[in-house]
């Protein structure tokens, strides 16, 4: 009797085949990204609103979801956020232009989708957070809420009617969580 052995993908493997986009690597298995027209807008609408802050202040860059994150304890883990903002004076720190982020990134987006399993993503936000991620949005376009994770464990639920701010990640930014969802 023979067994399948699945095969296990390194980081290099995603950089180095575009077939291979759309997909996160954990523990060398590869993971799809789920995604939704209506995710993909609150998330193109989240990078705007905190682009426009951070061009506005220099004090951090934006990123869409492409840049992939290699900072986990895990070397061969690769995430994605939906959007994700680094601070200029940690940024700089970097030497040239890497394949994936070698740092944490200040703050983390992930902006659910139908097809998101909620273990996925708690394990996914554990992760972010293990690794030194400053501060992580979970953001529910059906119900119009975001849920804030932060390294000390504390977890805070804003509606559509309240004011987020970006903390420590970009302090000159707030808005309603409402205008997450002006798309």
């Amino acid at each position: 009797m023979t067994l399948a052995v699945e095969k296990l993908y390194t980081p290099q493997d995603l950089l180095d085949d575009p077939k291979l986009a759309g997909y996160e690597l954990v523990k060398g298995h590869l993971v799809e990204r789920p995604v939704s027209k209506k995710s993909s807008g609150v998330g193109a609408e989240i990078l705007r609103l905190l682009g426009t802050e951070a061009k506005r202040t220099r004090e951090a860059s934006v990123y869409l979801s492409d840049l992939g994150y290699q900072c986990f304890p895990d070397s061969d883990e690769v995430r994605f956020p939906d959007v994700s903002l680094v601070r200029t004076e940690r940024e700089s720190k970097i030497e040239g232009d890497p394949g994936y982020m070698p740092i944490p990134a200040d703050l983390a987006v992930e902006v659910l989708s139908p097809n998101d399993r909620i273990n996925a993503i708690d394990e996914k936000v554990d992760e972010y957070l293990e690794a030194g991620f400053g501060l992580v949005w979970v953001v529910n376009p059906h119900r119009r809420h975001v849920q804030i994770y932060r390294p000390d464990g504390s977890v805070q639920l804003l509606s559509e009617h309240e004011e987020i701010t970006g903390e420590k990640a970009l302090p000159s930014f707030k808005c309603k969580v409402a205008a997450f969802f002006d798309v």
